[in-house]
């Protein structure tokens, strides 16, 4: 089996001792029972944090996969451009949805935002359970996706911490319906260069007048879409696909880095 076909698992660079890799959690038992994979099975292992391995199953037990790493495999980077999406928790499994998307278009972090309009209010045990379960809906999109990395799913927070703790060099959108004068398209042609964006997409009602004035006060640029008035889960996917199009990866052809050069395979 080639390595691009091998299942596919992430493991923390800690789990990763010179040659033999150690697999706990979940994946144990989708290996074990669901793919009913065993000793000699190939598998491609990666970190998360940019590189991949070619490996195969040396031992299987009660909790734990032992691999035997074979090769390094080619360096694939991750998104050029870092997108932080800062989206107001909306309502069912709509975020489900949008973490899913968010991670295979390429975004390299997602800050549920706890909004004025959010109907949601995340408190006691369901906040880690919700937390958890995303994290592990954006660790599958990334396995599904090929990409190298995993996106960070932050715990919630308020308006003013996020804008508080804004990266003093970053460029930062909001789409708002009120907005008539710059586009997004505005934007994208304005900006040359862009090495970490913030997207911030509101919930279900969208952002009162009140949020989208102190978001423009600590440098967040409001945009318009357009004349249609886009759901908070289209927004946020429409967006991100735009600016990854302009300044990420995405539509084009990325670089894989390997010794003795770099090849070019087509997207």
């Amino acid at each position: 089996m080639r390595a691009d076909d091998a299942p596919r698992f992430f493991v923390s660079p800690d789990q990763i001792k010179e040659s033999r890799i150690r697999i706990t959690g979940p994946d144990v038992n989708h290996i074990a029972r669901v793919l009913r994979l065993g000793r000699g099975s190939a598998l491609t292992i990666l970190d998360g944090k940019g590189k991949s391995y070619a490996a195969v199953i040396q031992e299987l037990v009660r909790d734990e996969v032992f691999c035997e790493i074979n090769k390094e495999l080619p360096l694939i980077p991750a998104c050029p451009v870092k997108v932080t999406l800062v989206q107001g928790i909306p309502k069912g499994d709509k975020m489900d949805l949008i973490i899913q998307k968010g991670a295979e278009l390429g975004v390299s972090r997602v800050l549920p935002l706890i909004c004025s309009r959010s109907v949601v209010r995340l408190a006691g045990d369901r906040l880690p359970r919700k937390q958890e379960r995303w994290q592990r809906i954006a660790l599958e999109a990334a396995k599904q996706c090929r990409r190298p990395d995993v996106p960070e799913v932050a715990e919630p927070a308020e308006l003013d911490g996020v804008l508080g703790s804004l990266p003093a060099n970053c460029t930062a959108l909001i789409p708002w319906e009120e907005e008539n004068k710059v586009s997004l398209k505005d934007l994208l042609s304005e900006v040359r260069a862009v090495e970490e964006i913030y997207v911030f997409i509101g919930p279900e009602g969208g952002f009162t007048a009140g949020e989208v004035a102190a978001a423009q006060a600590a440098g967040v640029r409001p945009v318009t879409l357009g004349p249609r008035i886009l759901r908070t889960e289209t927004a946020g996917i429409a967006v991100i696909t735009m600016v990854l199009c302009r300044w990420g990866d995405l539509g084009g052809k990325i670089n894989v880095k390997e010794e003795g050069g770099t090849i070019h395979p087509g997207l």
